[in-house]
């Protein structure tokens, strides 16, 4: 960008700020901002399957934008801090805006923040206009995904940063970069809820989408974090964000306000059961052992291949005999939430139990599309392994 100025590259890297053993107070604030995001989606999600189009003033869009609002208004903070009052070395480990300066990731995440905030009246506007949303991703909502994407990533990059330039017997920013990494991943599969549901895994279109979404944050995470196993820490934090969502939103009593109501909850819908990432998150893990923290394009392109081969070889047969009992009986209860997730205004029926017809007519992946869903897993990696590798340099 024409306005943005790299930091004087002949610093020495021993002048950039070092540090505490103890991160200092607002990043942990800038976690918990980038934490409410994809909770506030989820539970806004449970909002309109459970109650239908409310006033925007409810808790969960509350919750949502404090996602965007905490981190923004943090960020800010930490520009003035640091053009104003900042030290030598604190300027160092920072870049220039229209000629303020501030770690690069608090640019990112004001941006982010700027671009929910513009999605909040524009998204009241079109449930006035239209109603509820026939898909997730609205135009308006598109705009807000646009900014959550922005501001977690910028979180992400202040936490790498700390990562970076922190002592290599200091952890702190280690734990808080790669929890970021996972809620980044949760915000991932957000988007990818309408193709994710148990009657949908046994679908050439739910593997591509996975294909082409997981691996790209399993590998990224893997390559830049300074822990042994930072995509099963990532993968355990998405898994355990969705689960005790599972178990708390059904807690509290809702009914639907809106027609046609087909299933008459009493309680807030829940979502499915998350998707079983950890499995592959740990071959990810011990593949990257291999070639250490040695990068170049021709060994990262064959370590993509490597990556992709073992996501697709673990995640998918597990997640193809996994959704099998997610949609049995056994699975009816408040752990697995069985059909649970069902919105009001859907019509209960022996549906919920069976594959859709896309995967019970496709049964077993063509393989055709096996062979895009490998190409897309790749290309997927690969990209990941770029970006981690760069994030892996970031200190300002």
């Amino acid at each position: 960008m024409p306005f943005v100025e790299a930091a004087i590259p002949t610093l020495s890297s021993t002048v950039l700020a070092r540090p505490t053993a103890i991160a200092p107070w607002y990043f942990r604030l800038l976690v918990f901002g980038a934490t409410c995001i994809p909770i506030g989606a989820l539970w806004d999600i449970s909002w309109h399957s459970t109650i239908g189009r409310d006033t925007f003033w409810t808790p969960a869009h509350i919750v949502t934008y404090m996602g965007g609002l905490i981190p923004g208004l943090v960020c800010g903070w930490l520009a003035l801090k640091t053009h104003f009052f900042g030290s030598e070395s604190e300027r160092a480990a920072a870049v220039s805006f229209w000629g303020f300066r501030a770690p690069i990731g608090a640019w990112v995440t004001i941006w982010g923040a700027f671009t929910m905030l513009l999605s909040a009246p524009f998204d009241d506007w079109w449930h006035n206009t239209y109603g509820l949303d026939v898909e997730i991703l609205s135009p308006p909502h598109s705009l807000l995904a646009a900014g959550m994407f922005f501001v977690a990533t910028g979180v992400l990059l202040l936490m790498v940063s700390l990562q970076n330039r922190s002592p290599d017997t200091e952890n702190h920013g280690r734990f808080l970069f790669i929890f970021t990494g996972g809620i980044m991943l949760l915000m991932a599969a957000v988007f990818l809820t309408e193709k994710s549901f148990p009657n949908q895994h046994r679908s050439a279109e739910f593997y591509r989408a996975a294909a082409i979404t997981y691996p790209l944050y399993l590998a990224a995470l893997a390559r830049a974090s300074k822990l042994r196993w930072p995509a099963t820490i990532a993968a355990g934090v998405y898994t355990g964000v969705l689960l005790l969502l599972i178990w708390i939103l059904p807690l509290f009593p809702a009914e639907p306000k809106l027609a046609p109501i087909y299933n008459p909850v009493d309680h807030m819908v829940p979502p499915a059961f998350p998707v079983l990432l950890v499995v592959p998150a740990i071959g990810i893990d011990l593949l990257m052992r291999f070639p250490g923290r040695r990068s170049g394009w021709l060994r990262d392109s064959a370590l993509a291949v490597g990556l992709a081969l073992v996501f697709l070889a673990l995640f998918m047969p597990v997640q193809w005999w996994f959704s099998k009992f997610l949609l049995s009986p056994a699975a009816d209860n408040w752990f697995f939430a069985g059909g649970e997730w069902m919105p009001y205004a859907s019509k209960p029926g022996p549906w919920i139990h069976s594959y859709w017809p896309t995967a019970a007519k496709e049964h077993i992946v063509p393989f055709k599309q096996l062979l895009w869903i490998g190409l897309f897993a790749v290309i997927s990696s690969r990209v990941g392994l770029a970006f981690g590798t760069w994030m892996s340099r970031v200190k300002r």
